[in-house]
């Protein structure tokens, strides 16, 4: 069985004197305790188990969850694939905390780092799978490219990313969603909307984009009343 000692969280951002602007999970930092009941609810957990059945995990593979919140899919990861090599990046030291949390009440080994999706503190070619939920339309536009280079930089050749989002952002920004939060958050990038990039094939152009190969939408599906698309790229 696992110990807590398998359970390790890195901040190598702990001294960053400029930190990137980011939304965390919750979009506001006093909500976070109702993060995963709102998620639990709201049916978050089966996407993540049906983005867990498409991306093809296997027992031995190592796994990055890419804006892993609090931690649930990573979790799901580690417990659905035993023997599967997980850490979870994110830029938002909370969520990470409560993330080792419920990975150490769980007994499931992994790690959690802090850091931005355009610069993942992960050597190169480094997994074999990189999963990712809902975490794509927080990242700011002026990011979203390095952010896809990242991701083709630390999967392995032949490894694969499975991507979960938000398809249809002015949908789900017009129901109250993260996107009116984001402007704010992104004063950089004022007035984009949540998850823009996303329109009209927007991740799989991005995957393709970056360099990886055979980018393909695998699945529509419904979320909170907004469009949901999962996508998968390979690198070559």
């Amino acid at each position: 069985m696992a110990s807590q000692h398998d359970v390790r969280l890195l901040d190598p951002l702990a001294h960053d004197a400029t930190p990137e602007p980011y939304l965390p999970a919750a979009g506001k930092p006093w909500l976070l305790p109702l993060y995963d009941p709102m998620t639990r609810l709201g049916g978050v957990r089966r996407r993540h188990a049906r983005l867990v059945a498409l991306s093809g995990i296997a027992a031995g593979d190592r796994v990055l969850d890419l804006g892993c919140g609090t931690g649930n899919l990573a979790l799901l990861v580690a417990a659905s694939v035993p023997g599967s090599v997980v850490t979870g990046v994110d830029p938002d030291r909370p969520s990470l905390e409560r993330a080792a949390r419920k990975a150490r009440r769980r007994r499931l080994p992994m790690t959690l780092v802090r850091g931005y999706g355009q610069s993942l503190p992960l050597p190169d070619e480094s997994v074999d799978h990189v999963v990712s939920a809902l975490a794509l339309h927080h990242v700011a536009p002026d990011a979203r490219a390095a952010t896809a280079g990242e991701i083709l930089r630390v999967l392995r050749p032949g490894g694969t990313v499975t991507v979960a989002d938000f398809s249809a952002p002015d949908e789900h920004g017009r129901q109250g969603g993260h996107g009116h939060r984001l402007r704010r958050r992104h004063d950089h990038n004022a007035g984009h909307a949540l998850a823009d990039g996303n329109r009209d094939g927007g991740i799989v152009q991005l995957l393709t984009g970056a360099g990886l190969g055979g980018a393909i939408v695998l699945e529509h599906d419904r979320l909170a009343g907004s469009s949901l698309t999962y996508v998968q790229a390979r690198r070559a």
